[in-house]
């Protein structure tokens, strides 16, 4: 990396905020801008540094609900947001997905899936805990995986793996030279051959079936 990213910590658990404070302290990518374990604590801190990162756990501080976390993130733009915590719910998960939160990690993390999140959030990139993916891609449902995942062309899995990268239609048909209507009906060929109704259910099935190798992708 270029530049030195300020990290905040707020998590009211001992253990887990020495061990990250000691991670931090011992990258020269990174600079603890200070830790909190309270809410009141951290917007002293978000009020006082101008820092890049914040990694906390929404169960272990006394946020009012998750819209605590919207006000951050609409107060702070230039933070992102790295959830570490030691379980989450589906509608958890989904509330966290609506407020624009997407990298969420679990405490049994090592130390370089820690970082990779950490690197993910920071340059905007979405990352989940292989459990969390796991949890909520369903793995037990056989119907969520085609019988044959070759029924896609190699020309469509680039598109799928186009779609999983963020990119829109236009920019799609921008890269790959082709027109918009062409890269438009693609996609409608895809979703009616995997049989999903929308990209989300798109991107899950393709880390399953191995299409997308890198949950990063993971929307």
């Amino acid at each position: 990396m270029d530049k030195i990213y300020n990290i905040l910590i707020a998590d009211s658990q001992f253990l887990v905020v020495e061990a990250l404070k000691s991670l931090i302290d011992n990258d020269q990518n990174y600079l603890l801008a200070g830790s909190a374990s309270t809410q009141n604590e951290l917007f002293k801190l978000l009020e006082k540094n101008n820092s890049e990162l914040l990694i906390t756990d929404f169960a272990n501080i006394d946020y009012d609900g998750l819209d605590d976390l919207k006000t951050i993130k609409n107060k702070y733009p230039q933070l992102a947001i790295l959830i570490l915590t030691n379980t989450i719910s589906k509608q958890e998960f989904s509330e966290l997905n609506k407020v624009g939160i997407k990298n969420i990690i679990y405490k049994t993390a090592d130390k370089d899936e820690i970082f990779s999140a950490i690197e993910s959030t920071l340059k905007s990139k979405k990352f989940y805990s292989d459990e969390i993916l796991d949890m909520f891609l369903d793995l037990g449902d056989p119907k969520s995986v085609p019988e044959d995942p070759k029924t896609l062309t190699p020309s469509e899995i680039e598109i799928v793996k186009l779609i999983a990268d963020g990119l829109t239609t236009k920019e799609i048909a921008s890269k790959r030279n082709i027109s918009y209507h062409t890269v438009n009906t693609h996609r409608k060929n895809i979703f009616r051959k995997v049989e999903v109704s929308n990209a989300s259910e798109l991107i899950m099935l393709a880390i399953k079936a191995g299409w997308i190798d890198n949950i990063e992708y993971y929307i």
